[in-house]
């Protein structure tokens, strides 16, 4: 018999410390807690044109038979890929199922057991389990901050990669991507750039929006926030993808994805193309917000805004709370985030509504 009982006492720990994990059938309610940030997952429009492609080619909805390398890749991948690479205005683009599968496979793959990874201390996990997977060092620098990164890139002897998100989920707050362009490039280093929350929020991301591709080695966008979607895609050169695809374990060895989710994806840029004005509503939604004078570390034009709640049992309570009051946040517990940092988490969203903001923020001031 095995003996299994360090699992449960793992489990009683963290029911103790009231931070258990479980599994939730999603409630109804006013939403401000996904990352469907313009209103693309449930958008019955967009619904109506996936279901015209699967009409009329049914396949779609087919396994694809293999991974991408035996007999799960075809045109219609290859064709989609080019397409975003060249709206991406990179030469090349990688589609995976996944945006935490990307991440395995860039940092798993890139660096070898000489060179550096230096991560920003607030990097998305998926950054931090790929790290695990390859040989190479890693180092965290502070927050955002531009001389800490200096700090460190200094005292090193290997090659470089450094790794950022161009908008944090957890702080909502935005990376200076340019200033950190210029000293990775000062260092001879290379710079990577995870753009999962501000993909679509900002059109095709603020390494775009700053044309910074020539100096970003790999942009890494997601498909499942603001495009309302699933999966990934690494934007890159020519010989960063081939080297991807001959060595990157988290490609060669999966079985591709089925061709509705590349449909979804390439739906998805052009219903964004058209529906521009989505972009603006979320930005005024998110004015209403910061109007409310709630005290934030968040950016003033992310969709992100934390509210940093230090208390792991009082944050519990202002999330049921405003549960039971129909309004659903996520709230975020130590160890997740550091201890004292703990925080309410709103998401917002282009449907959103005046009311409901202000109703939502209402309940939170009465917390703090």
């Amino acid at each position: 018999m095995h003996n299994l009982s360090h699992f449960q006492e793992a489990l009683d720990k963290r029911k103790r410390e009231g931070i258990f994990r479980q599994l939730c059938i999603q409630p109804d309610g006013i939403d401000f807690y996904s990352n469907d940030y313009l209103g693309f997952a449930k958008s019955k429009e967009l619904q109506n044109l996936l279901l015209e492609n699967i009409n009329d080619n049914p396949q779609l909805l087919s396994g694809s038979t293999g991974s991408r390398l035996i007999s799960g890749n075809g045109k219609l991948i290859s064709e989609i890929e080019s397409f975003i690479a060249k709206e991406h205005q990179y030469s090349s683009a990688l589609l995976f199922s996944s945006g935490y599968n990307a991440n395995l496979a860039l940092f798993s793959a890139l660096p070898t057991r000489h060179d550096i990874i230096i991560v920003d201390e607030q990097i998305h996990r998926s950054v931090h389990d790929a790290c695990k997977m390859s040989l190479a060092k890693k180092l965290k620098f502070k927050h955002n901050d531009i001389e800490s990164l200096e700090q460190v890139l200094k005292r090193q002897n290997g090659y470089c990669y450094v790794a950022v998100e161009s908008l944090y989920s957890m702080e909502g707050d935005f990376a200076p991507i340019k200033e950190i362009s210029e000293i990775v490039e000062k260092y001879k280093a290379s710079l990577i750039v995870d753009e999962a929350h501000a993909f679509g929020v900002f059109e095709h991301g603020l390494v775009d929006q700053h044309q910074l591709q020539g100096k970003v080695l790999a942009t890494v966008v997601t498909y499942g926030k603001a495009l309302g979607s699933h999966g990934a895609a690494i934007l890159c050169g020519d010989l960063i993808k081939s080297y991807l695809v001959n060595f990157a374990s988290p490609f060669i060895y999966t079985t591709s994805a089925q061709n509705i989710q590349w449909i979804s994806i390439k739906t998805g840029y052009d219903f964004l193309k058209l529906n521009k004005q989505l972009l603006i509503k979320l930005q005024k939604n998110i004015e209403i917000f910061r109007k409310q004078n709630l005290k934030t570390p968040s950016s003033e034009k992310s969709p992100v805004q934390a509210i940093v709640i230090p208390d792991n049992e009082k944050l519990k309570k202002l999330q049921e709370t405003l549960n039971d009051k129909g309004f659903l946040t996520y709230a975020i517990h130590s160890p997740t985030v550091r201890t004292g940092s703990e925080r309410l988490r709103v998401c917002l969203h282009s449907f959103n509504t005046e009311e409901e903001i202000i109703g939502l923020t209402k309940i939170i001031k009465e917390f703090i």
